[in-house]
């Protein structure tokens, strides 16, 4: 028998259920300014929380004005720590400047 899910304490945002099914490939998608290494950091910690991240598969997207690049990435999500954890060490890096 299940049992019911604890509420939350007071003050305390509940937790939804997630609707990733894991382990499932998930897209990121990385902004930054158009700049020597920035491809090269992202994959850097792509494979810090995807091991068998395959830097083959990124897509790679100019500005209009050429002067911002959108890197998308595909890892391997397990958990939602890991795309949290994944989503703030992305967005908390200095060449980033926008993480979807």
């Amino acid at each position: 028998m299940n049992t019911p899910p604890k509420p939350p304490a007071p003050g305390e945002t509940p937790r939804q259920e997630s609707l990733i099914e894991y382990p499932s490939l998930f897209p990121i998608k990385v902004m930054g300014e158009k700049v020597d290494g920035l491809v090269h950091a992202i994959t850097l910690v792509a494979q810090q929380f995807d091991p068998a991240f395959d830097a083959t598969t990124i897509e790679l997207r100019e500005s209009k004005g050429g002067k911002y690049l959108g890197v998308t990435i595909t890892v391997t999500a397990t958990s939602r720590e890991q795309l949290d954890e994944l989503y703030r060490t992305l967005s908390s890096h200095p060449m980033v400047k926008v993480v979807l």
